[in-house]
């Protein structure tokens, strides 16, 4: 994604990649070791994305954003708002009430995270993205002070969405749908 970034130009289309990582902790650039309470088998790798410590799994969707915001005409905090926002607009077409903290990027559910976000931006192009907890071992993030905050309740799709069917709710079928709805906000933005 580094790579991606430092070698696209102005005419280089955007991309999204999306997948599900091993059992992970992510610092960012903020990330503070005091945040890792115990990591114990699970590796910690510093990143160079913005925000704290974050845990990544099986059963959590991961979209890394390639996005020219420049040519896009976004700045970086109306694309954090357009990801949250996208995430916020996918749940609620299947009746789940998602919402924004301020001073606390991500989404979450009655107050707890469902979605962390962490970004970085080099001459005007963002990668790195989202994490949007799907059906997941929630047991590592009890492991990490997530997103730097001491107890913070985090909670996944499965839990909130009563018609969850693990059949239909796959990384890649709920990952189309999810880029579908943050491309047509995408497209929203720019019309």
């Amino acid at each position: 994604m580094q790579a991606f970034t430092a070698e696209r130009d102005a005419a280089t289309p955007d991309e999204f990649w999306l997948l599900s990582h091993a059992p992970i902790f992510t610092q960012g650039l903020n990330g503070q070791p005091a945040h890792v309470l115990d990591a114990g088998d699970i590796p910690v790798v510093r990143t160079d994305r913005g925000g704290q410590v974050t845990y990544h799994g099986p059963g959590q969707l991961v979209l890394y954003t390639l996005i020219d915001l420049k040519r896009a005409g976004m700045g970086v905090r109306e694309w954090v708002q357009a990801l949250e926002q996208s995430v916020i607009d996918f749940m609620a077409e299947r009746g789940v009430l998602g919402a924004r903290k301020e001073g606390a990027p991500g989404v979450y559910v009655a107050g707890a995270k469902i979605a962390a976000l962490g970004l970085k931006v080099r001459q005007g192009r963002c990668y790195h993205g989202l994490a949007f907890n799907l059906d997941m071992d929630l047991t590592p993030f009890a492991r990490i002070n997530p997103c730097g905050m001491a107890h913070l309740p985090v909670t996944q799709w499965r839990a909130c969405y009563a018609e969850f069917n693990a059949a239909d709710a796959s990384i890649n079928a709920i990952g189309h749908a999810f880029a579908r709805t943050l491309n047509d906000r995408l497209n929203g933005l720019n019309s």
